[in-house]
């Protein structure tokens, strides 16, 4: 009788650690946005604001990287190759620290020029160079941390990252007010608090996670062969950025579809762009464990690659599709179920309220779509295939999305545009699937490395 516990399972203590750590990370952005907002003043949230399309930006990139490491990582730690996991490790830390640096280099010395170039008010334009520059010159502990704890997932480790990561935010969270208020003898250092509080979380955390990782022995850990193996390695960088530069330019094109619908969303006056935020708040929750899953299906599929059990596939995709019809399907019924009482937690005037319960009741359904379309191209990630998901993304969003939002909003008003949403995600599921279906599986799936 076997001992192997069922996929479900396995599929499931995986998942939730990294599901909490979306969900602090989410938390962290909200509070130290509260803290700026209440306890400094709206001017002081702008001015941090401006810097955010920059950041995403930064971000998208890294996280990209992060996506490719980590399907080359699941790869040859399912084939039990402990050395090619840190020669991908070391290439992918050495590409991000060099870019981190020049990130870092150029923010200290033109971050003023840049807030100019993004328009920024003057009245405002002292504070967010302040909080640029900090932002900017944290970069290298930036990428590290977040590569690290994306890697540390390709040898199926979720909870190190959640842990390193809750540190980070109580760190945070500790260090923000405190700057703020001059609390313990500190300076008041005003809205760059909450940038010098994220580098200072940063740093800490790093240094615990170094520690933490040399003592277990863990795969990552900063050992000699791994310091030595922070290099570029030409031919797995081509690899690396082969899987990850694609999922940045999805992220990107994602985002800026969202300012285009934000935009038709602001014609219809400030209700409607206050609706627009609290709803976008609930659906970034009711859609992490999408998010999740398709990671978990990625690795998962990685894994099972390196090993050779090619055959375990098609298992993963359905365990996957199961996970989102009880996970994010059971999140969409709660909202469903309260989702007044979950719009008065940001909405207290009426008619906005109800504005945007409307507004959440058409889109939040295809959630569920969306969760099962990004397993579909999560598993076909994991053997490299990445040209054609993506490209069938940008064709939902460039070619169904932004014009049937476009024509829906004129036809019908608001709800034309939160209609795009749904129409998007049923095409992207239908899209991703019948390639899935009718191409991919038919392929024959090799290791890349």
């Amino acid at each position: 009788m076997s001992n192997v516990p069922p996929l479900w399972k396995t599929f499931l203590v995986f998942l939730a650690p990294m599901m909490l750590s979306n969900i602090l990370q989410s938390l962290f952005g909200t509070i130290n946005s509260i803290y700026v907002g209440q306890m400094i003043g709206v001017d002081a949230l702008a001015a941090a604001s401006v810097f955010f399309p920059m950041m995403f930006l930064f971000v998208s990139f890294v996280v990209g990287l992060g996506s490719g490491a980590s399907v080359l990582i699941g790869q040859a730690w399912g084939a039990g190759e402990r050395h090619k996991v840190k020669a991908v490790a070391g290439t992918t830390l050495a590409i991000a620290i060099l870019l981190a640096v020049i990130i870092a280099v150029f923010g200290g010395l033109f971050s003023r020029q840049l807030m100019i170039a993004l328009t920024t008010p003057p009245d405002i334009l002292d504070a967010a160079t302040a909080y640029a520059r900090i932002m900017m010159l944290a970069m290298p502990a930036t990428f590290i941390f977040i590569l690290m704890t994306s890697m540390m997932r390709g040898v199926g480790d979720t909870v190190t990252p959640l842990w390193a990561l809750a540190l980070s935010t109580i760190i945070g969270l500790t260090v923000t007010p405190a700057l703020i208020q001059g609390w313990f003898g500190l300076p008041r250092l005003g809205v760059a608090s909450a940038a010098c509080a994220s580098a200072v979380s940063g740093v800490f955390t790093l240094l615990w996670l170094a520690m933490y990782l040399r003592r277990k022995k863990h795969a990552l850990a900063p050992d000699a062969e791994f310091l030595r193996s922070i290099r570029l390695d030409g031919a797995l960088l081509r690899k690396v950025l082969r899987i990850g530069i694609p999922s940045a330019i999805g992220m990107a094109v994602m985002s800026m579809a969202e300012l285009v619908l934000l935009g038709l969303v602001n014609g219809f006056g400030s209700n409607a762009t206050a609706a627009y935020g609290a709803v976008n708040q609930i659906l970034s929750y009711v859609q992490f464990p999408a998010i999740s899953i398709s990671i978990t299906v990625s690795i998962f599929g990685a894994q099972a690659i390196g090993r050779g059990h090619a055959d375990r596939l098609g298992a993963i995709v359905r365990t996957g599709l199961l996970m989102n019809l009880v996970l994010t399907g059971g999140l969409v019924a709660i909202a469903y179920l309260f989702s007044r009482n979950l719009m008065n937690l940001f909405i207290v005037d009426p008619a906005v309220l109800e504005l945007a319960q409307r507004s959440l009741h058409i889109v939040l359904w295809s959630s569920v779509l969306f969760g099962m379309a990004t397993t579909f191209s999560g598993m076909m990630r994991a053997s490299g295939t990445v040209f054609a998901p993506l490209a069938l993304l940008v064709f939902a969003i460039v070619a169904i999305e932004v014009p049937s939002a476009i024509f829906l909003s004129r036809a019908i008003g608001l709800d034309g545009v939160w209609a795009a949403y749904p129409i998007t995600f049923c095409a992207m599921f239908v899209l991703q699937m019948s390639y899935y279906m009718l191409v991919w599986r038919k392929r024959t799936v090799q290791r890349l490395i």
